[in-house]
């Protein structure tokens, strides 16, 4: 008979590999999709639908309310906690879209670019959209039933690249752009419903929503600012620079995003949940706190590290050379998100303990540095923004991790140290895929050469040194598929 322990390790892995496949999977064919549009859509297209996007992106934050975040949080949730959120945030989400509709000609304005105006008002629609599955969402995640997003998921992204590619074909322009993104999530909603169990029951707590908003409304105030200063770049640079510069700039952005947000949020989606039943026993969550950091390091450094070395040939092949401008931005964001494993772990353990109130505080002083930062590099060009934000990454971890010296005597030194044979072995790794990239031959055939040698050269080193990682993924692996075979 298993142990709880192991069934409980086992559980989690599983939708772990779950919700990685799901992100994946789904960035893979958008990945595709965007390689696509990018060859038949000029920059400037690219460019027009990012300033929109930072609009929707920050009303998405709306959307959830931290209420989402609170039901994974709470201790006990019942049919009256769900009801009560899902009213709450169907009602929301239309006051907030009622509120893009009138204000979409001012905001047009701030740009000097009046054709905004219909585009704003019907992508933002993914925010009513968003609200009739937010809650689906949070049982799903504090269930532990992931292997829903993936189908959602994936059905959603398959229907949004086809339409998408056949828009773009007949001359759509940015409208593929914005009808890919809305059959999207409106796909991903539609399955979701079908999926899950779960509906509104006809019942509604005003107690209940106070007590989930207490805790809530600081993730709110903390994902708002987060969100307004991670588009803040986007948007004076649209409207301080060119079109094209803010595209160039998105598409630098997108590669390593896709890596490395993926993994994060597949594992922040898991931890969080899990943590939460462990809050009271702050040893098992300073234990996963460092495995989340050795793992997702283990699996990030070589994709940032790798990436960062192929950018140039990944580009011509990609997206074409049209597109070199966007390289050096991929290389600065390749060295920003390696680090991503350290503020995702960190601020994982601290909602999962109810300290959301910290939370805020710590969202306010990053954002209050990156903010400083970002002032004074404005004025120097796109390319001193970009660099500003890695600078104001770097920042951020060690303000991230301060807390759990405290929460969970977890040091900002020993998580360093729990990332740092990876980074090791992921550094050797680059150096050898670089030099592979002087040898002369056709760009493809080179690029595929880099990316087998980068993975070969890691893994055998990482057999070599018996990196921790390393060995614990391949325990999991094993012992799931023992599980299957013990079902079949």
């Amino acid at each position: 008979m298993e142990s709880k322990s192991n069934t409980s390790k086992e559980s989690v892995a599983s939708n772990l590999i779950w919700r990685i496949a799901e992100r994946f999977g789904a960035q893979i064919i958008q990945l595709i999709v965007s390689i696509v549009l990018a060859r038949l859509l000029a920059p400037e297209a690219y460019g027009t639908i990012a300033l929109v996007v930072v609009i929707a992106q920050i009303s998405q934050v709306f959307v959830d309310s931290g209420l989402g975040n609170a039901l994974i949080q709470k201790k006990e949730v019942d049919d009256l906690d769900y009801a009560s959120v899902f009213y709450f945030n169907v009602v929301w989400c239309f006051i907030i879209y009622a509120i893009i509709f009138v204000t979409a000609p001012y905001m047009a304005s701030f740009y000097d670019d009046m054709s905004l105006i219909p585009i704003i008002r019907v992508l933002c629609l993914t925010v009513v959209i968003s609200g009739l599955k937010n809650v689906q969402q949070a049982y799903v995640s504090r269930n532990m039933m992931f292997k829903k997003f993936f189908f959602a998921t994936i059905g959603g992204t398959i229907l949004s690249a086809v339409v998408g590619i056949i828009l773009a074909i007949l001359g759509k322009g940015v409208w593929a752009l914005v009808a890919q993104k809305l059959v999207n999530i409106g796909t991903d909603t539609l399955v979701l419903w079908f999926t899950v169990k779960w509906r509104p029951k006809l019942m509604f707590s005003f107690i209940r929503l106070k007590t989930l908003i207490s805790y809530g409304w600081k993730l709110l105030a903390s994902a708002l600012l987060d969100a307004v200063y991670g588009n803040l770049r986007q948007l004076l640079i649209g409207k301080m620079y060119s079109k094209s510069d803010l595209a160039y700039y998105n598409q630098g952005d997108q590669f390593p995003n896709i890596l490395v947000t993926n993994i994060n949020s597949s594992i922040d989606s898991v931890l969080l949940p899990t943590m939460s039943k462990e809050q009271d026993n702050k040893e098992n969550v300073k234990n996963m706190t460092r495995r989340a950091i050795k793992v997702s390091t283990y699996v990030m450094a070589p994709l940032m590290f790798g990436l960062f070395v192929t950018a140039k040939n990944v580009i011509i092949i990609v997206l074409s050379e049209k597109w070199l401008d966007c390289v050096p931005f991929l290389q600065i964001f390749c060295v920003a998100y390696l680090f991503y494993p350290i503020h995702t772990s960190n601020l994982n353990a601290i909602k999962a303990m109810g300290r959301s109130d910290l939370f805020l505080r710590l969202e306010i002083v990053k954002k209050m540095i990156g903010l400083f930062l970002l002032v004074v590099s404005m004025k120097y060009g796109v390319m001193a923004i970009a660099l500003s934000s890695l600078v104001t990454t770097f920042t951020g971890i060690i303000i991230n991790s301060w807390p759990n010296k405290k929460l969970l005597n977890y040091y900002y030194l020993d998580q360093l140290k729990d990332m740092g044979s990876s980074l090791l072995l992921a550094g050797i790794m680059a150096i050898g895929v670089y030099f592979i990239g002087k040898i002369k031959l056709n760009i493809l055939a080179l690029l595929i050469i880099q990316v087998m040698s980068g993975g070969i050269i890691y893994i055998v080193l990482s057999f070599i040194c018996k990196n921790e990682s390393f060995i614990y993924l391949l325990e999991i692996m094993k012992n799931l598929s023992k599980k299957r075979n013990r079902r079949n």
